[in-house]
């Protein structure tokens, strides 16, 4: 089990409780917000912005809070002008660590997630550090009950996807592509009748550090405490988990 793939189980679960909804729709108000000012306020022709707000959508985000975030992007209605940085450091036994952060004020935003890295006895780095050791990729998550294994694999695999998940422990498989055809993919499953759960671009690495459960659990409580950043958006890392794990407080 990989930590991109756990770690993804992780945040799902933790993103539909209660408590973390305002931090997730704020980062994803954030991410509607710079596809919009990128690539214009139209769904139809910004791949990013309808990848946003499908997201925003699976959490049951406000149609309004939707369309302020568009608005802000395009600059009909007044807000904040968010930075897009990667982050690059260490964790504890030598994991690479790379944090997507969108912020308006990038000295706040370095200073605290040095300080949370410092505190778990890990490192921030230089740029370039540890992005060589990832590759960006599209992800596509399939609920299990929408398709067979073998029917989702057959048309992912005719639309260009590179390789499919199918974690026992999970609720979804997981397909892999490129980032440049992610879009082609999640079209076909859509077009097949296939309900596409979330699709987005991430950071996938080479190659995994094997850590003991004591370790791995000090490397969950960290990511998380990233990604209750609110300047956060994503973490990505490099590690393996123990056959098994599952987290204390997952």
């Amino acid at each position: 089990m990989s930590g991109h793939s756990k770690w993804s189980q992780i945040k799902r679960k933790k993103a539909t409780t209660d408590s973390k909804r305002g931090k997730v729709f704020s980062k994803v108000v954030k991410e509607i917000t710079v596809a919009a000012r990128i690539g214009g306020g139209d769904p139809d022709g910004n791949v990013r912005l309808r990848t946003a707000i499908e997201k925003a959508k699976l959490y049951n985000m406000p149609y309004d809070n939707i369309k302020r975030a568009i608005q802000k992007g395009t600059g009909e209605l007044p807000g904040a002008m968010y930075e897009e940085i990667m982050y690059e450091g260490y964790g504890i036994a030598g994991v690479a660590l790379l944090i997507e952060a969108m912020t308006d004020n990038r000295n706040r935003t370095v200073a605290e997630i040095r300080r949370l890295l410092s505190k778990s006895g890990g490192n921030l780095g230089e740029s370039g550090c540890v992005a060589w050791m990832f590759q960006k990729k599209g992800t596509i998550t399939i609920d299990k009950k929408a398709a067979t294994e073998d029917q989702l694999m057959t048309i992912a695999l005719e639309a260009g996807a590179e390789d499919m998940k199918n974690e026992p422990e999970d609720e979804h498989y997981e397909i892999i592509t490129t980032a440049d055809s992610v879009e082609a993919v999640r079209t076909a499953l859509i077009n097949s009748g296939i309900a596409v759960s979330s699709s987005e671009i991430t950071m996938i690495p080479d190659n995994y550090v094997s850590v003991d459960s004591a370790t791995a659990e000090k490397l969950i409580n960290l990511m998380d405490a990233l990604d209750e950043l609110d300047d956060v958006q994503n973490i990505y890392a490099n590690f393996d988990l123990p056959e098994g794990f599952s987290p204390t407080d997952a």
